[in-house]
């Protein structure tokens, strides 16, 4: 789901020095100010709450530091290299993450996609059925495969009935268009073109609620360590959507110059978006029963089904509500 964008530097690492005399401090030792703890994202809109925050200045830059990186798999590298102390990232990124032994917590869901991924075929499909025997393009993406899983689900079809094409998501239009396959995995504001030209979408994530999913994930360490730090990430996520609420069209008119997106192609992509404030995301991941917990959980079992993750996540060792709790309870909604 995620789109193309400048990447964000380095910060300066703050020094201290002292005049050491016999082991002690002259003039008595002072601890250094920690640097703004790093929250990572990639330029996908859904993450744009947290940009509007900053560009407005929504919260103590001295704090956090919100840090734009050009894709899903940069924010990834630069967590693994601890140079970042969080990360917006889907669901299924958090999961191989942990399964790859780095100890992320998800503190608070971000949003959920409600028909902003889309398979987009050929008029000739007219029912998911007709998909046996076909190609369909995927991009090399574990977003792209599990929806590919459930789009073969829904039309009772393994695997093998059909031909995975892998072929980034910007060049789908080319290979519907060329015959090279009948049908693509694509997400908006992709899949609009392709209905321009004549393709219908026969498949989105409104028929798998909860399984495209974005997540605020922090480092076990920084969760311990510096507590102040997450509250501040949960509380400019939270001013970023009031204001995003508050006024979308101007929200959108400024957050899409920033972007490879059109006004119009920008609401679209809002459109096929469901956010979460702190509260909503607490509640959701509180409730066991909650459609999008269900559906996180349904992503978990299928991703260890193929092999993408070793086994099912240890759920009580995975969420950590404490600061959303913590936000809530302060009133810094």
């Amino acid at each position: 789901m995620s789109l193309a964008a400048t990447g964000g530097g380095l910060p300066r690492v703050g020094r201290r020095g002292a005049l050491v005399l016999l082991g002690g401090c002259l003039t008595g030792c002072i601890e250094a100010p920690l640097p703004p703890a790093r929250l990572g994202i990639n330029a996908w809109v859904g993450y744009d709450p947290l940009v509007l925050a900053r560009d407005r200045r929504l919260f103590d830059g001295g704090v956090l530091q919100v840090v734009e990186l050009a894709t899903g798999a940069e924010t990834q590298r630069h967590l693994r290299n601890n140079l970042l102390d969080a990360g917006a990232l889907t669901f299924d990124e958090v999961l191989r993450m942990r399964d790859n032994g780095l100890d992320l917590r998800i503190v608070a869901l971000l949003d959920t996609s409600r028909g902003g991924d889309v398979v987009m075929a050929a008029p000739r499909i007219r029912q998911l059925g007709d998909l046996l025997g076909q190609a369909i393009a995927v991009e090399d993406s574990s977003v792209g495969t599990l929806m590919l899983h459930r789009l073969l689900e829904a039309a009772g079809l393994a695997p093998g009935d059909v031909r995975q094409v892998n072929i980034e998501a910007t060049l789908h239009l080319q290979a519907l268009k060329a015959g090279q396959v009948a049908a693509a995995v694509s997400y908006q504001p992709l899949a609009g073109p392709m209905a321009a030209a004549g393709f219908r979408p026969v498949f989105d994530s409104r028929q798998i609620p909860g399984q495209v999913l974005d997540v605020l994930a922090v480092r076990h360490d920084v969760l311990q360590s510096r507590p102040a730090a997450v509250d501040a990430m949960l509380q400019a996520w939270q001013r970023g959507l009031a204001l995003l609420m508050l006024d979308p069209a101007g929200a959108a008119e400024s957050l899409s110059v920033g972007t490879d997106l059109s006004l119009a192609e920008y609401r679209t992509v809002m459109k096929g978006l469901q956010f979460f404030a702190p509260d909503e995301s607490l509640a959701a991941l509180s409730d066991p029963a909650s459609p999008v917990l269900q559906g996180a959980r349904e992503v978990g079992r299928l991703m260890t089904r193929l092999g993408m993750i070793r086994s099912e996540p240890d759920w009580t060792r995975m969420v950590d509500t404490g600061p959303a709790r913590r936000v809530i309870a302060a009133g810094l909604r």
